[in-house]
Protein backbone atom coordinates (compact mmCIF):
# COMPACT_ATOMS: atom_id res chain seq x y z
CA UNK A 1 0.00 0.00 0.00
CA UNK A 2 2.80 2.44 0.93
CA UNK A 3 4.61 1.55 -2.29
CA UNK A 4 1.53 2.43 -4.41
CA UNK A 5 0.97 5.68 -2.48
CA UNK A 6 4.57 6.77 -3.04
CA UNK A 7 4.34 5.89 -6.76
CA UNK A 8 1.13 7.94 -7.03
CA UNK A 9 2.74 10.92 -5.28
CA UNK A 10 5.78 10.74 -7.59
CA UNK A 11 3.49 10.71 -10.66
CA UNK A 12 1.53 13.64 -9.19
CA UNK A 13 4.74 15.59 -8.57
CA UNK A 14 6.13 14.89 -12.05
CA UNK A 15 2.90 15.89 -13.81
CA UNK A 16 2.53 18.97 -11.58
CA UNK A 17 5.98 20.15 -12.60
CA UNK A 18 5.45 19.24 -16.28
CA UNK A 19 1.93 20.57 -16.76
CA UNK A 20 1.77 23.18 -14.03
CA UNK A 21 5.18 24.81 -14.47
CA UNK A 22 7.12 23.74 -17.57
CA UNK A 23 4.24 23.74 -20.09
CA UNK A 24 2.91 27.23 -19.12
CA UNK A 25 6.50 28.54 -19.06
CA UNK A 26 7.12 27.07 -22.53
CA UNK A 27 3.95 28.68 -23.90
CA UNK A 28 4.98 32.02 -22.38
CA UNK A 29 8.46 31.73 -23.97
CA UNK A 30 6.94 30.98 -27.40
CA UNK A 31 4.64 34.02 -27.03
CA UNK A 32 7.72 36.23 -26.67
CA UNK A 33 8.93 35.32 -30.18
CA UNK A 34 9.09 38.50 -32.29
CA UNK A 35 5.98 38.70 -34.45
CA UNK A 36 3.86 36.78 -31.95
CA UNK A 37 4.25 39.06 -28.95
CA UNK A 38 1.62 41.66 -29.97
CA UNK A 39 -0.99 38.98 -30.61
CA UNK A 40 -0.13 37.21 -27.36
CA UNK A 41 -0.66 40.44 -25.45
CA UNK A 42 -4.08 41.09 -27.01
CA UNK A 43 -3.03 43.39 -29.88
CA UNK A 44 -3.63 46.44 -27.72
CA UNK A 45 -3.95 49.73 -29.61
CA UNK A 46 -2.47 52.69 -27.72
CA UNK A 47 -2.80 56.40 -28.30
CA UNK A 48 -0.37 58.69 -26.45
CA UNK A 49 0.58 55.77 -24.19
CA UNK A 50 -3.06 55.10 -23.25
CA UNK A 51 -4.71 51.79 -24.21
CA UNK A 52 -7.84 52.48 -26.28
CA UNK A 53 -8.80 48.92 -27.23
CA UNK A 54 -7.73 45.83 -29.11
CA UNK A 55 -7.44 45.60 -32.88
CA UNK A 56 -8.82 42.04 -32.58
CA UNK A 57 -12.00 42.81 -30.62
CA UNK A 58 -14.76 44.98 -32.00
CA UNK A 59 -16.50 47.14 -29.42
CA UNK A 60 -19.20 49.47 -30.66
CA UNK A 61 -18.42 53.03 -29.54
CA UNK A 62 -21.08 54.88 -27.57
CA UNK A 63 -21.28 58.60 -28.46
CA UNK A 64 -21.75 61.15 -25.69
CA UNK A 65 -24.36 62.85 -27.88
CA UNK A 66 -26.13 60.42 -30.27
CA UNK A 67 -27.35 63.36 -32.36
CA UNK A 68 -23.72 64.29 -33.13
CA UNK A 69 -22.21 60.80 -33.38
CA UNK A 70 -18.59 61.14 -34.63
CA UNK A 71 -17.76 57.41 -34.68
CA UNK A 72 -17.81 54.57 -37.15
CA UNK A 73 -19.75 51.64 -35.75
CA UNK A 74 -19.06 47.91 -35.70
CA UNK A 75 -21.39 45.05 -36.46
CA UNK A 76 -24.04 44.37 -33.85
CA UNK A 77 -23.43 41.83 -31.11
CA UNK A 78 -25.93 39.26 -29.86
CA UNK A 79 -24.05 39.19 -26.55
CA UNK A 80 -22.89 41.89 -24.21
CA UNK A 81 -19.32 42.22 -22.97
CA UNK A 82 -17.46 40.47 -21.50
CA UNK A 83 -19.39 37.58 -23.04
CA UNK A 84 -19.26 36.73 -26.70
CA UNK A 85 -21.30 34.48 -28.87
CA UNK A 86 -24.10 34.33 -31.36
CA UNK A 87 -27.81 34.34 -30.59
CA UNK A 88 -28.31 30.87 -32.12
CA UNK A 89 -31.49 32.12 -33.79
CA UNK A 90 -32.12 30.55 -37.20
CA UNK A 91 -32.90 32.30 -40.46
CA UNK A 92 -36.60 31.51 -40.12
CA UNK A 93 -36.84 32.85 -36.57
CA UNK A 94 -39.42 35.64 -36.30
CA UNK A 95 -37.42 37.08 -33.41
CA UNK A 96 -34.25 37.29 -35.55
CA UNK A 97 -36.13 38.79 -38.50
CA UNK A 98 -37.62 41.39 -36.14
CA UNK A 99 -34.20 42.23 -34.65
CA UNK A 100 -32.70 42.66 -38.11
CA UNK A 101 -35.54 44.94 -39.22
CA UNK A 102 -35.19 47.06 -36.06
CA UNK A 103 -31.44 47.38 -36.62
CA UNK A 104 -31.96 48.21 -40.29
CA UNK A 105 -34.49 50.96 -39.47
CA UNK A 106 -32.27 52.42 -36.72
CA UNK A 107 -29.15 52.48 -38.94
CA UNK A 108 -31.09 53.92 -41.88
CA UNK A 109 -32.36 56.70 -39.63
CA UNK A 110 -28.90 57.36 -38.11
CA UNK A 111 -27.24 57.50 -41.54
CA UNK A 112 -30.09 59.29 -43.33
CA UNK A 113 -30.62 56.63 -46.01
CA UNK A 114 -33.37 54.27 -47.11
CA UNK A 115 -33.46 50.93 -45.22
CA UNK A 116 -32.65 49.11 -48.46
CA UNK A 117 -29.26 50.89 -48.58
CA UNK A 118 -28.08 49.34 -45.30
CA UNK A 119 -25.55 46.51 -45.92
CA UNK A 120 -26.17 43.07 -44.43
CA UNK A 121 -23.18 43.17 -42.07
CA UNK A 122 -24.60 46.32 -40.44
CA UNK A 123 -27.62 44.40 -39.16
CA UNK A 124 -26.40 40.83 -38.65
CA UNK A 125 -24.19 39.87 -35.71
CA UNK A 126 -20.91 38.09 -36.34
CA UNK A 127 -20.40 34.57 -34.99
CA UNK A 128 -18.51 35.80 -31.94
CA UNK A 129 -20.36 39.09 -31.72
CA UNK A 130 -17.00 40.84 -31.38
CA UNK A 131 -15.87 41.16 -34.99
CA UNK A 132 -13.41 44.10 -35.24
CA UNK A 133 -14.05 44.69 -38.96
CA UNK A 134 -16.91 45.89 -41.09
CA UNK A 135 -17.41 45.77 -44.83
CA UNK A 136 -16.24 48.65 -46.99
CA UNK A 137 -19.92 49.21 -47.92
CA UNK A 138 -20.87 49.72 -44.26
CA UNK A 139 -17.91 52.05 -43.70
CA UNK A 140 -18.83 54.02 -46.85
CA UNK A 141 -22.40 54.35 -45.58
CA UNK A 142 -21.11 56.05 -42.42
CA UNK A 143 -18.71 58.51 -44.10
CA UNK A 144 -21.20 61.38 -44.57
CA UNK A 145 -22.36 61.30 -40.92
CA UNK A 146 -18.83 61.05 -39.52
CA UNK A 147 -17.65 63.91 -41.76
CA UNK A 148 -20.62 66.08 -40.79
CA UNK A 149 -20.18 65.46 -37.05
CA UNK A 150 -16.39 65.80 -36.96
CA UNK A 151 -16.09 68.75 -39.34
CA UNK A 152 -13.67 66.81 -41.54
CA UNK A 153 -14.16 66.90 -45.33
CA UNK A 154 -15.98 63.84 -46.72
CA UNK A 155 -13.16 63.17 -49.17
CA UNK A 156 -10.67 63.08 -46.29
CA UNK A 157 -12.84 60.69 -44.23
CA UNK A 158 -13.22 58.52 -47.34
CA UNK A 159 -9.42 58.49 -47.67
CA UNK A 160 -9.13 57.37 -44.02
CA UNK A 161 -11.53 54.50 -44.74
CA UNK A 162 -9.42 53.50 -47.73
CA UNK A 163 -6.20 53.66 -45.67
CA UNK A 164 -7.72 51.40 -43.01
CA UNK A 165 -9.08 48.83 -45.47
CA UNK A 166 -7.29 45.50 -45.59
CA UNK A 167 -7.89 42.02 -46.97
CA UNK A 168 -6.58 40.27 -43.85
CA UNK A 169 -4.80 37.76 -46.05
CA UNK A 170 -7.99 36.21 -47.46
CA UNK A 171 -8.74 38.82 -50.11
CA UNK A 172 -12.03 40.06 -48.64
CA UNK A 173 -11.73 43.78 -47.92
CA UNK A 174 -12.62 44.83 -44.39
CA UNK A 175 -12.21 47.98 -42.32
CA UNK A 176 -10.94 47.75 -38.71
CA UNK A 177 -13.33 50.06 -36.85
CA UNK A 178 -11.09 50.81 -33.86
CA UNK A 179 -8.11 51.73 -36.01
CA UNK A 180 -10.35 53.86 -38.27
CA UNK A 181 -11.87 55.68 -35.28
CA UNK A 182 -8.36 56.33 -33.90
CA UNK A 183 -7.36 57.81 -37.28
CA UNK A 184 -10.49 60.01 -37.33
CA UNK A 185 -9.81 61.21 -33.77
CA UNK A 186 -6.19 62.02 -34.66
CA UNK A 187 -7.24 63.96 -37.75
CA UNK A 188 -9.86 65.80 -35.72
CA UNK A 189 -7.27 66.80 -33.11
CA UNK A 190 -5.09 68.57 -35.68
Amino acid sequence: MLKQTMAGLRVLLVFTVLLGVLYPLGIWVVSRVPGLQAKAEGSVVTVHGQAVGSSLIGIDPVPADPARDPYFHTRPSAASLPASGASNLGGFSDKLVGQIQERKDAIAQREGVAPGAVPADAVTASASGLDPTISVAYADLQIARVARNTGLPEAFVSQLVEENTTGYGIGIPGVNVLELNVAVAAARAH
